[in-house]
């Protein structure tokens, strides 16, 4: 099949390269990253950053089966998939005039672009569906540092359409993974679009909650990893989402949480993901609060290692992470910061350039050296089981808070550390 992709987020291109990798035609508007030589570039460094992601592209483009080029030459193609930014909707919408100008030709396009409840709608009313051109809505549902393996081995799709034949197109073209999707949750347009925003709420009250009840269990001298497992021992919650620690972070996910926050409080005049966005931006907060309260309310003449900046595990990405709010509430303490992440070294220092205040360090041990105190922010697997003994030789104070939960209290207070988590005596 001849499909073009548009866009620049994430799903753009993990749908290239698979698609791609299973023998389609796959363009690419040059504008969209064609180098010298025709090679295939994401412009976005979280895109690149995708584990397993710039191989498979790179192969696309060597086996001929990827191409970057003009525009008139993507709108040839039978299939087109926009995965588009949220701030890119007139461009999509000018896309989709184009398109429709092209004539009576039947198309299909995949819409997986997050432009808000009743967009898919609108991008086909520009087009002509007795003549076989249809829009369905594919929402994305792919997680950073997962986006392969789950574009290529999906559960089950969500599938916004009104069309009979457009749905068969699209099993048509999916069927390679995985030997087809067996689970398609069939509805309208609109109802896959509100699908994924209530999705996304949902995920999100879950952490909100189990983050004030953790800031509760504080108060109330309990321990807050006995309640979640209790918690979870109810088959009608269970364990998914009910991790407290210092905040969400990620674009996308919080774009969809504005987003229906924005519809609950236009619609409903309700505050309810209002408030979960302003907690949680407090939440993120909480380590430095922890570390301010132990010593006193005065930072002063400090050093601070940080252990963790991406948003979460697995990606280099650091779009509204905990660490930023963190890093910035230090320096204006004046504290000198050592930072350490695995992946996401490179966009720190992109974002805050070269400071006095701010070292990078390549090895965690190297980033606690001298530390009046060592803040874990993203509970990457190489900080689970650090050598504590190396680590209290290392820092100039022992003081470890922890926040993601991931340590043992009362092995590390046997260490001789002051530890502090989140809700955890």
């Amino acid at each position: 099949m001849k499909i073009a992709v548009w866009g620049d987020e994430l799903a753009a291109w993990v749908a290239v390269a698979q698609l791609a990798a299973f023998g389609n035609d796959v363009s690419v508007r040059a504008e969209d990253g064609a180098a010298a030589g025709g090679a295939v570039q994401p412009g976005q460094s979280s895109v690149r950053a995708e584990p397993g992601l710039m191989t498979l592209l790179q192969g696309a483009v060597a086996q001929r089966r990827l191409q970057a080029g003009p525009e008139s030459q993507c709108l040839e193609a039978d299939i087109h998939w926009l995965a588009m930014a949220p701030d890119e909707e007139d461009q999509a919408v000018a896309l989709v005039q184009r398109l429709a100008e092209r004539g009576k030709a039947p198309l299909l396009l995949v819409n997986q672009s997050n432009f808000g409840i009743g967009a898919s709608d609108r991008l086909q009313a520009l087009l002509d569906q007795d003549a076989g051109q249809a829009v369905l809505c594919l929402p994305d549902t792919l997680q950073q540092g997962r986006a392969l393996e789950q574009f290529g081995r999906p559960e089950q799709l969500l599938v916004g359409c009104e069309d009979s034949a457009a749905l068969a197109q699209l099993k048509a073209l999916l069927r390679p993974f995985s030997g087809g999707v067996q689970s398609v949750q069939l509805m309208t347009r609109r109802e896959a679009e509100f699908s994924k925003f209530a999705i996304t709420g949902m995920l999100a009250l879950r952490l909100g909650y189990i983050n004030e009840l953790a800031n509760l269990a504080d108060l109330l001298n309990v321990d807050i990893e006995v309640v979640r497992q209790g918690m979870g021992s109810d088959e009608r919650i269970g364990r998914h989402y009910l991790a407290p620690g210092c905040g969400f972070g990620g674009q996308h996910f919080t774009q969809y949480i504005e987003g229906l926050a924005g519809l609950f409080s236009e619609k409903r005049r309700s505050t309810l993901l209002d408030t979960v966005l302003a907690e949680n931006q407090r939440q993120m907060e909480l380590p430095f609060r922890k570390l301010w309260q132990h010593y006193a309310c005065d930072l002063s003449g400090k050093t601070v290692a940080l252990w963790g900046l991406a948003f979460k595990p697995g990606v280099a990405n650091i779009d509204n992470a905990p660490a930023l709010r963190i890093i910035d509430a230090l320096r204006a303490q004046g504290v000198q910061v050592r930072l350490h992440d695995p992946e996401a070294l490179c966009e720190v220092r992109a974002h805050y350039g070269e400071d006095a205040q701010l070292a990078y360090c390549a090895d965690k041990y190297e980033a606690a050296e001298g530390a009046d105190a060592l803040l874990l922010l993203t509970e990457w697997p190489e900080y689970w089981s650090p050598d504590f003994t190396r680590l209290a030789q290392l820092l100039r104070a022992r003081v470890l808070v922890d926040g993601r939960n991931i340590y043992d209290p009362a092995q590390i207070r046997a260490q001789g550390f002051d530890y502090y988590g989140i809700g955890r005596l």
